[in-house]
């Protein structure tokens, strides 16, 4: 058994081949701007070098970025955690997954695969996750894994012509094993 690798989806590291799946995701301005922000269009040799970067970049203390793909090997997107405090036992995480392959479960999936190393191999006692107030489906992804609305951070983004909040959401390693402990 692989801890990570779950049904659907499987972790790994990002090797420079990824480049063209992120080079195309790049082109999905939307998509961008519910995960993080629209940035300036960025060439193909780009996006080749960060991924390369990346690829050799590995994880920092247990801040890492994570390739996410379906068994068969297709990347579909990536995953991260951040803001990691073994001494506090908190960490944070985001998550983007390419548009072709929204709401298919693999979101859920792969979050599950993160929360589950940290809480059981890691120690940590939380994970956070923030959410742009626009987006519904991620805040819909916090929910169905366990999170709890813990805050709001009003006015804190600035994107499509509007200022928007940001949702902080909450999960303790304790309600996450009830979670396991209900789910098939």
């Amino acid at each position: 058994m692989n801890i990570w690798q779950g049904e659907n989806v499987g972790l790994r590291a990002i090797v420079p081949g990824d480049w063209v799946k992120f080079h195309e995701n790049d082109q999905d301005s939307e998509g961008a701007r519910s995960s993080d922000s629209v940035y300036f269009p960025r060439s193909e040799e780009g996006t080749r070098a960060w991924t390369e970067q990346q690829s050799f970049m590995g994880q920092n203390g247990d801040s890492i970025r994570l390739a996410i793909e379906t068994l068969d090997g297709e990347l579909i997107g990536c995953l991260n955690s951040h803001s990691c405090d073994p001494r506090n036992g908190t960490f944070k995480y985001g998550i983007a997954i390419f548009r072709p392959h929204w709401r298919k479960g693999y979101a859920s999936e792969a979050v599950t695969l993160l929360l589950r190393y940290f809480f059981h191999e890691l120690r940590y006692e939380k994970a956070v996750a923030h959410v742009y107030a626009f987006n519904d489906g991620s805040a819909k992804l916090q929910e169905k894994l366990g999170f709890r609305l813990e805050g709001t951070l009003r006015s804190i983004i600035y994107t499509n012509g509007r200022r928007h909040d940001e949702y902080v959401y909450g999960l303790l390693r304790e309600e996450f094993a009830l979670q396991a402990d209900r789910s098939p």
